[in-house]
């Protein structure tokens, strides 16, 4: 394999937590030498608006893996040549947050490999997680696909159905899919490193679309159906909210009885979670 002691060699680009169990599974792992780490910059965090890195930099730095946290990797061809020194095998990006340039693409020996958090050609874009969520669909899935410069439109190596059932949030598909990912991610690598895997191109039919989530999204329209509702809640979060008195009232758990929705639990501006219930009474 590889050029450090028979292991492949990749540079991982990543940000969010959902990231970070398969960077730690091809550091702690016997066939990949992780040769950089590739991250957004530290952003503003808490209240006081500290500069904190990214959860991916974090465990970077914890391993003392080099570090390249670009504000822009296609506009910074000094990131782009230390890359090119490496000789990587592959780049493997997961939920790194930027677009990469052709000539990003076109460095490793072999290619970049994208993990998707659904069944490609299906919600190919930014929040396919929630999408799923909130359209009522009762399966999604991981993807490996390899990097296009098209939105999400590669062809795909591998992929991974996951259920999701009726009361399943959206955090709880992300922790599912952040386990599952490491071990497809290597099926995949090692299946393209030694010629048992061939990629395939994607169906044109069945394309959707996961755009961002906007804020105005998130508000309940209770025009909708009971199961739409409960759909929006888990679908996003602990964001889903409405008004009341002019403050924010997040919804934060729902279930569906009969036809009926039933709030659970709620977020009131400026307060701690607290049952639906004990809320009414505290209301004018």
């Amino acid at each position: 394999m590889g050029s450090k002691s028979g292991l492949i060699d990749i540079v991982f680009f990543g940000t969010p937590e959902i990231a970070v169990p398969a960077l730690e599974h091809f550091q702690a792992g016997d066939k990949f030498n992780v040769q950089a780490v590739v991250t957004q910059p530290d952003r503003p965090c808490g209240r006081g608006h500290r500069l904190t890195p990214s959860p991916v930099r974090q465990v970077a730095a914890a391993h003392n893996l080099p570090v390249f946290t670009p504000k822009s990797i296609r506009k910074e061809p000094e990131v782009i040549a230390a890359l090119r020194e490496l000789k990587p095998d592959f780049f493997v990006t997961f939920a790194f947050g930027q677009i990469l340039s052709q000539e990003v693409l076109d460095i490793p020996k072999f290619e970049t490999i994208n993990l998707h958090a659904s069944l490609l050609p299906k919600y190919r874009g930014a929040n396919p997680i929630q999408r799923a969520i909130i359209n009522g669909d009762s399966k999604t899935g991981i993807t490996t696909m390899i990097t296009a410069l098209g939105l999400d439109e590669g062809d795909i190596c591998l992929c991974e159905e996951i259920d999701i059932p009726c009361d399943m949030t959206c955090l709880d598909l992300t922790k599912i899919i952040s386990e599952k990912s490491p071990q497809l991610l290597e099926k995949t690598l090692v299946g393209l490193y030694d010629g048992t895997l061939t990629p395939t191109p994607q169906c044109p039919d069945g394309v959707c679309i996961a755009p961002k989530l906007q804020k105005c999204e998130c508000e309940i329209d209770w025009d909708k159906s009971a199961c739409e509702i409960h759909n929006l809640v888990r679908g996003v979060c602990p964001s889903a909210f409405f008004m009341h008195g002019g403050k924010r009232i997040k919804v934060t758990e729902t279930c569906i009885i009969g036809d009926e929705l039933v709030i659970k639990t709620v977020k009131p501006e400026g307060k701690g979670t607290m049952s639906y219930q004990d809320w009414q009474r505290g209301c004018k």
